[in-house]
Formats: C-alpha cells, sequence, structure tokens
C-alpha cells in the first residue's frame, strides 16, 4: 500500500494552533488527524523544534509543545514628548518588516493609534509598548498608568456606570478630546486585528474576529489601561476593506456601525426598560446606518422595544436601523410594537 502524501504546511500550523492551545496531547492529534504513525508525528514535532517554530518542556509521554518567541521588544517610554510614530519605526516596524504588506499595514495603523490615545488621554507618566512574533500570530500591547479609559469616558461623558463606556467605544465616533481626535482608532483598530482587548479596572472590552464585541467583569482593579491586539501573520485583511466597510456608498466618511446590542444588557439583567433604550441609542445620530447586531441577546422587553424600533425611529427618520442576529422572541417583540405603528 502507498504511503499517503502528508501536507507539510498543513500539518505544521495545525501544530502551532494546538501549541497556542496548550500544547498537550499534539502527537497523539497528528496521528489521529493525519493518519500518520506515532514515530512520523514525532518527527514532524522534532523538525518544527529544530526550525524554532516550538518549543518542547517536560517528559517524553506528557511533553508538551509551546510556541517558541521568534522576536520580542518590549520597552517603555516617558510619555512627556513622546511621538508615536518614533515608537512604531523604533521597536513595532522591525518586528513584522518581512510579513506581507497588509498585515504590515494594519500593525502600522493599530500599533500608532493606540500609542496615540495613551499620549493624548492617559496622563501617565509613561506609556509602555510590547510586540512578541511567533510562528503563526504577532502579538503588541500598549499600556498607561493613568485614570484608566473607562472611568475617563464616564466622566466625561456623564454616564452613570463604567460599565456604558465600553457600549460607547463599541458604537464608534467617541472621544473625550474631540478637537483633536475623530473617535475612529479604537473602532477601526478593533475590526482590524483577529482579536483586541482592553483591560482597565475590573472590566475588558473584547473584539474577537469569531464572537464579536462583549464586555467581561473580573475582580480585581487594574490600574491604568491595557490594550491587546493579535494577528495571524498570513491575515488577508486589508486595512481599507474595513474602512470602507462602515463607509457611505461612493463616500469615505464614517457613516455606518455595527452596535452589540448586548453590550447594553448587564450580568443578571434582561432588556426591558425604556431607559436601557435609551442608553443604547444615545449618539446613534452621528451615523446614517446602525446596524443592530442582536448576538447573545435571547428577549427583550416591550417598552425597549417600543423606544428603540417606534420612539426613536419615529424621532429618527434619517437614520436607518438595521436589525441582524434576532432570535425568535425577539422577532416577534419587534413585530408586534412595529404592527402598532401601521
Amino acid at each position: 500500500m502507498l504511503a499517503m502524501k502528508i501536507d507539510k504546511q498543513a500539518l505544521r500550523k495545525r501544530v502551532l494552533l494546538l501549541a497556542e492551545a496548550g500544547g498537550k496531547n499534539v502527537a497523539a492529534a497528528l496521528v489521529s488527524e493525519f493518519h500518520i504513525s506515532r514515530q512520523a508525528a514525532n518527527r514532524h514535532l522534532m523538525q518544527l523544534v529544530k526550525d524554532g517554530d516550538i518549543v518542547p518542556s517536560g517528559l517524553t509521554k506528557a511533553r508538551i509543545y509551546q510556541p517558541a518567541i521568534k522576536q520580542e521588544v518590549t520597552q517603555s517610554f516617558p510619555r512627556e514628548g513622546l511621538a508615536e510614530d518614533v515608537v512604531w519605526r523604533s521597536i513595532g516596524a522591525p518586528v513584522v518588516k518581512d510579513l506581507p504588506e497588509n498585515v504590515r499595514d494594519i500593525w502600522h495603523y493599530g500599533m500608532t493609534e493606540m500609542i496615540n490615545n495613551a499620549i493624548d488621554h492617559s496622563g501617565s507618566p509613561s506609556i509602555h509598548v510590547a510586540i512578541r512574533r511567533t510562528a503563526l500570530h504577532t502579538l503588541g500591547w500598549v499600556a498607561d498608568d493613568g485614570e484608566g479609559i473607562f472611568l475617563k469616558i464616564q466622566r466625561a461623558l456623564g454616564l452613570a456606570d463604567p460599565r456604558e463606556s465600553i457600549l460607547e467605544l463599541a458604537k464608534g465616533k467617541l472621544t473625550t478630546d474631540p478637537k483633536n481626535h475623530t473617535g475612529e482608532g479604537i473602532f477601526f483598530s478593533s475590526k482590524m486585528f483577529d482579536s483586541f482587548n482592553i483591560f482597565s479596572g475590573n472590566l475588558r472590552f473584547l473584539h474577537d474576529d469569531g464572537s464579536r464585541d462583549f464586555l467581561v467583569e473580573y475582580p480585581g482593579d487594574a490600574p491604568g489601561t491595557f490594550v491587546f491586539m493579535k494577528l495571524a501573520n498570513d491575515s488577508t485583511r486589508i486595512t481599507n476593506d474595513v474602512f470602507y466597510k462602515f463607509a457611505a456608498p461612493d463616500e469615505l466618511t464614517f457613516d455606518k456601525t455595527v452596535v452589540p446590542v448586548r453590550l447594553a444588557q448587564y450580568e443578571g439583567e434582561k432588556l426591558v426598560s425604556r431607559s436601557q433604550a435609551k442608553r443604547l441609542t444615545a449618539r446613534f445620530e452621528k451615523f446614517k446606518t446602525v446596524i443592530l447586531d442582536f448576538t447573545g441577546v435571547e428577549s427583550i422587553g416591550q417598552g425597549f422595544a417600543d423606544e428603540l424600533f417606534r420612539v426613536f425611529a419615529t424621532a429618527h427618520p434619517a437614520i436607518d436601523l438595521v436589525p441582524m442576529h434576532m432570535t425568535a422572541a425577539v422577532q416577534d417583540m419587534t413585530n408586534r410594537v412595529l404592527a402598532g405603528t401601521n
């Protein structure tokens, strides 16, 4: 019987993904998925170790493989007088210089926008920047020791709760310094990366390419702001495609947004009240089209639906509200409200 030809690139990528996921039982997974012998699986793993793509640890039978760090730079800078393009050229650009142009463009945009935000808004004495590259992904983070982004937005906008800051960030066009900023940096950066996280206080804003935006609360009170970004080294995403996705037809203006409705729903709550709907629709007038993503929302109350789809929609006829990913229960309540307007 002829041996099956192995797709070495597919096997390599699978090993790297398994390593990122914890790196346990990798050889067994290769035997099962690629229909090769244990000896052949071990040979492939040893080659990846030799190539510097993965790092083994532990005994043979319980060996764990972790992604090898190809390059890593971490540096702190005094905030006063700092320029984001200087930081990018000194520590960011050299790490991604041989990656595809579209990937380099995303890192250039995201890193400089986040560094500039920290320079202009944090008030921190220092800005901390890092970028790390493995065989599969590049990861970067920007941190400061300032007030914290969610508290600053809460204070600047007069919000009742710092959790409302995350909903406002997700909408886009949010800035506490409108004379010098458009409020687009975080919005577009979050859409360009495979994973984009902001940690501050006890809150975490996460945008994941697969699971979209959500809010996580965790114990503790982390000082300042920590922004984390991750992108596959072979990503096909293009910066202009992301910009055009939220631009009006035949225009370059940022006139469309996607709002994760579940960010208006705090833990243990349901979306039932008019005040929740008013919180959701705040600043919608900055856009021509608002796509309402109901992913993760099982049901809504009559008051919430009426305020959103009748009261707000009637008062703002120039704004196109486009719901998506509704459950049957959410759709039924929406239909009930809209039936009353006919």
